[in-house]
């Protein structure tokens, strides 16, 4: 099993940008430019300004992370 030490972060969706990208802003204030997760894009997963998502991050860039899960309003 791989062990990875990514993190994951709740926030919101402020704009909607070409090619499934969005810019989220993070319960700490941070704006963060987040794609969504293979999955999601399959489902036909739809996201819009003002959704509340899991954003999961890597270590290695704090400015970028996937989309994991759109909670429900």
């Amino acid at each position: 099993m791989q062990d990875t030490k990514n993190t994951f972060i709740d926030g919101e969706v402020t704009q909607a940008l070409p090619n499934t990208m969005f810019r989220v802003t993070t319960g700490d204030g941070r704006v963060i430019l987040a794609s969504l997760k293979g999955s999601l894009r399959r489902n036909w997963v739809r996201i819009f300004p003002g959704d509340r998502v899991k954003v999961e991050m890597t270590p290695y860039d704090e400015e970028r992370g996937r989309i994991v899960q759109k909670y429900q309003k």
